[in-house]
C-alpha cells in the first residue's frame, strides 16, 4: 500500500487552525461548536475538538481526534459534551498527525482545569518553556499552549485574579494568536495587540447566548448575528450577563495578515469589516489595470482564483469562463511507483474544458504560487488542450520569505520566487506570459495601509522581532 503524503508538499499557503467559544443559556453549547467548525473546516482539515463545561462533573469534559469535523463527531459522541459553556477548534499540523497533536488542549493545574484553542504561532515557545522547566513545571504535551496553562495558573496561585492572571499571562506572549479558551467553567477567546490572526462576535438567536469564532461565517452557520471583530489586544468573557470586554494592551501599530484576504478566509466572511469576495475583485480589477495583456478568456484556478478572476474579467473587458474542473473528492496525491502513475494521480485534480480553451488565448487567474509546481502542470495541461497562449496572473505578490506567524510557510527554498525574477518563474511554469499584483495595487484593493498588514511573506520585513530577520516596525507584542 502506498503512503498517503503530498509527493511535493502543499502549492498554497497552508492555515493551520480555526477556533470557537460559545456561552448559550439554555441549549447544550457542543451542537452549536459543531456547526461552527463545519463552516471552517477550510482551515484546518487534519484533526478537530471540542471541550465544555460538565456542571455535573464540575470539570471539562472533550472529544477530539483526527479526520474532518463530521467524521470525528457523530451525535453521540456530542452527547458526551454537555453543558452550555464551550470551545471548539480544526487543526492543520506542521508536525506528525497524530491524535495527541489535536486540540483544544485541557490542561489540569494547580488553580483549575484550563483547556485551550489557539490559532497562530508563539515566537518565543522555547523560551517560555525553558523557563517555566527551571520553575518545576512538567510538560505532557510539550505544546505552547501548556505554556500558557502554566502562566495563568502560576499568577492565579500567586494571588491574582482571574483576568488579571490572564492579562499577566498574554504579556509574555511574542508572535500571534486568536485564543479560545476556558479556565473552570470561564469561556473566553482573545486576540493578540496587533490583530494578526482573525476573531470576531456573534450573538446567538434569541439571545440564547454569544460566540466567537475565527471567521463570520462561522456565526452565520448557526445564525448568530455578526455583532463587531475582536479588537487587537481585547479579552472578551462570554457570559450569561453577555459580552464582558476586557482591553488588556493599548492598540498601537496593527499587522492584519494579507492572505486572509487574499486566500484563507472564506469568500463570504467578513474580517475587519472587509468581505474577502469583495476584497479579491478588487485585488482582480487592479491586477488587470496593472498588467493588462490581449486574451479571448479568462479562466480562473478553481477555487481560489474564481473571485480574483471576476474582478480581472471586470477590470479587462475579457470574457470569463469556467474552463478548468476541480475534482473535489480528491484529497492529497499518493506516490506512486513511476512517473506516468504519479501524473494521473496529480492530473485528476483539476482537468480542462477543451472547448473553452482550445485555440485560446487564455488568461489564467490565481491567488498564490508557492512552489510553481501545480501552475506549471496547470498551464501544461491547458497548451495540451489546444491553447494557443497561456498568460498567468497572480492575485498576490511574490512570496518570498516565511511565515513565522501561524502559516505553513517557513522554509524559503520552498518558494520559487525566492531569489528568481519574474522572468524565471515564468519559465519555469512555461507560461506565455507571468505577472503578480504589485504591493501598492494590493493595499488599494484591501483598503488598508501598508503599515496596517503584515506583509513578512512577501517583503522579507516583519511587524514583530524575528529572530535573524529584519523588522518592520522594530517592537514586540510586549510593547503594547
Amino acid at each position: 500500500m502506498f503512503p498517503e503524503v503530498d509527493e511535493i508538499g502543499p502549492d498554497k499557503p497552508v492555515e493551520k487552525c480555526g477556533v470557537v467559544s460559545i456561552f448559550s443559556r439554555y441549549e447544550h453549547a457542543a451542537p452549536y461548536i459543531y456547526y461552527c467548525l463545519r463552516a471552517l473546516q477550510h482551515r484546518g482539515q487534519e484533526a478537530a475538538g471540542i471541550a465544555s463545561y460538565s456542571r455535573e462533573r464540575e470539570d471539562i469534559v472533550f472529544e477530539k481526534g483526527l479526520g474532518l469535523v463530521g467524521e470525528v463527531f457523530s451525535p453521540d459522541r456530542l452527547e458526551k459534551l454537555p453543558g452550555n459553556s464551550g470551545i471548539g477548534h480544526v487543526y492543520y499540523s506542521i508536525a506528525l498527525s497524530v491524535p495527541e497533536n489535536a486540540q483544544p488542549y485541557v490542561f489540569h493545574t494547580a488553580s483549575g482545569t484550563i483547556a485551550l484553542a489557539h490559532n497562530g504561532i508563539l515566537t518565543n515557545a522555547e523560551e517560555l518553556k525553558v523557563r517555566l522547566k527551571k520553575k518545576g513545571h512538567g510538560y505532557y504535551s510539550g505544546s505552547e499552549e501548556e505554556s500558557v496553562s502554566y502562566l495563568i495558573s502560576d499568577s492565579m496561585l500567586a494571588g491574582k485574579s482571574m483576568i488579571s492572571a490572564i492579562k499577566s499571562a498574554l504579556s509574555e506572549l511574542d508572535g500571534s494568536y486568536a485564543f479560545s479558551f476556558m479556565v473552570n467553567d470561564h469561556v473566553f477567546a482573545a486576540r493578540d495587540p496587533m490583530g494578526i490572526r482573525p476573531l470576531c462576535l456573534g450573538e446567538l438567536p434569541d439571545g440564547l447566548g454569544y460566540v466567537a469564532a475565527s471567521e463570520s461565517v462561522a456565526l452565520d452557520a448557526i445564525g448568530a448575528k455578526h455583532i463587531r471583530d475582536v479588537r487587537p489586544g481585547e479579552l472578551v468573557e462570554l457570559t450569561e450577563d453577555g459580552i464582558k470586554s476586557y482591553q488588556l494592551f493599548e492598540r498601537g501599530e496593527i499587522a492584519h495578515c494579507f492572505l486572509e484576504y487574499v486566500y484563507f478566509a472564506r469568500a463570504d466572511s467578513v474580517i475587519d469589516g472587509r468581505e474577502a469576495y469583495r476584497s479579491r475583485m478588487r485585488i482582480g480589477w487592479r491586477l488587470a489595470k496593472e498588467s493588462p495583456v490581449s486574451a479571448d478568456v479568462i479562466v480562473p484556478v478553481p477555487d481560489s482564483g474564481r473571485a480574483h478572476a471576476t474582478g480581472f474579467s471586470r477590470g479587462s473587458g475579457i470574457k470569463l469562463e469556467e474552463g478548468l474542473m476541480k475534482n473535489r473528492y480528491v484529497a492529497r496525491t499518493f506516490i506512486m511507483p513511476d512517473q506516468h502513475l504519479r501524473d494521473i494521480s496529480v492530473g485528476e485534480k483539476i482537468n480542462p474544458v477543451k472547448s473553452i480553451v482550445r485555440g485560446k488565448r487564455v488568461v489564467l487567474v490565481d491567488d498564490s504560487i508557492i512552489r510553481g509546481t501545480t501552475m506549471k502542470r496547470i498551464v501544461k495541461k491547458l497548451r495540451d488542450a489546444g491553447a494557443k497562449e497561456v498568460h498567468v496572473r497572480i492575485g498576490s505578490p511574490p512570496v518570498i520569505a516565511p511565515c513565522y506567524l501561524g502559516i505553513d510557510m517557513t522554509e524559503r527554498g520552498q518558494f520559487v520566487a525566492h531569489g528568481r525574477t519574474v522572468e524565471e518563474i515564468r519559465k519555469i511554469i512555461g507560461a506565455d506570459s507571468l505577472a503578480y499584483i504589485s504591493v501598492e495595487g494590493l493595499m488599494e484593493a484591501l483598503k488598508w495601509e501598508e503599515n496596517q498588514m503584515c506583509l513578512g511573506c512577501v517583503t522579507g520585513e516583519y511587524p514583530i522581532k524575528i529572530k535573524g530577520e529584519k523588522t518592520r516596525l522594530q517592537r514586540t507584542l510586549q510593547d503594547y
